[in-house]
């Protein structure tokens, strides 16, 4: 998280170095156009000390759930949860129905994660009214586990090395080798959502479900990381939002009467 915000702050200065080459910003002590071109170099730096931050591993001593049994070791995550005020089993079938349509600003961020290009079908190119997750285990990513009204997992490798390719079909138990191993050159992401009951709220009886969700990211050398560091540390608000807004989508269509 640290990386993420040294680099936004220093895209922030970068920004307003932007503007005062056009109009300095006297307010912000920046007073030529001078002034703006070294407050821009200051960014780039700031960006660039951010990109280059170590990321550390994180490990899991004891597994608790799917998630952890196939990427028990990370260095970049992130984790969202929402409270579902129906039982886990309608909470299940929502979150395996929701569309890329249900969920508010997926559309434009994903686009804007694709630079605007055109591409072939996949979680960041999905129809309009076909389930995500549908589109995601058809395509870029493999689901690792399932276990109905408790917890769904699928991960996909984000890089390999120049040359290599795939031995076989893809399968959870390639993925778990892989995600273990320390063959340098390649990254691996894996996601869960998974599905917990809660405590009803004061004066009802309904039943709750928590709702989480987790993304983590292994990369398996040094110079895997540094690559991965930069990208993650771009586009970590727009993940996160999305990955809220996934979360708030399926609460929606859930608690749908």
């Amino acid at each position: 998280m640290a990386g993420v915000i040294v680099v936004y702050l220093g895209l922030i200065t970068v920004l307003a170095g932007s503007v005062s080459v056009l109009k300095p910003l006297k307010f912000l002590t920046i007073h030529s156009r001078g002034h703006g071109l070294i407050v821009i170099a200051a960014g780039l730096l700031i960006v660039i000390i951010g990109s280059s931050l170590p990321a550390r591993d994180t490990r899991i001593a004891t597994p608790r759930t799917q998630l952890d049994l196939f990427m028990p070791a990370w260095q970049f995550s992130e984790r969202h949860s929402i409270r579902i005020a129906v039982p886990k089993e309608k909470v299940y079938v929502a979150l395996k129905q929701v569309t890329a349509n249900e969920i508010h600003f997926f559309r434009t961020l994903i686009w804007i994660r694709r630079f605007g290009r055109p591409g072939p079908e996949s979680i960041l190119n999905p129809p309009p009214d076909t389930p995500l997750l549908q589109v995601a285990t058809k395509t870029t990513f493999i689901v690792l586990a399932e276990e109905p009204n408790q917890e769904f997992v699928f991960g996909t490798l984000i890089a390999a090395p120049r040359g290599w390719r795939p031995g076989g079909n893809k399968t959870p138990e390639g993925f778990k080798a892989l995600a273990a191993s320390d063959a340098p050159g390649f990254a691996l992401a894996a996601m869960n959502f998974r599905l917990e009951d809660c405590a009803p709220s004061r004066g009802t009886s309904l039943k709750c479900t928590v709702l989480t969700t987790e993304t983590r990211v292994y990369a398996t050398d040094a110079s895997s990381r540094r690559a991965f560091a930069r990208y993650w540390r771009v586009i970590y608000p727009g993940s996160s939002m999305i990955r809220s807004m996934w979360l708030r989508a399926v609460k929606e269509r859930a608690e749908r009467p």
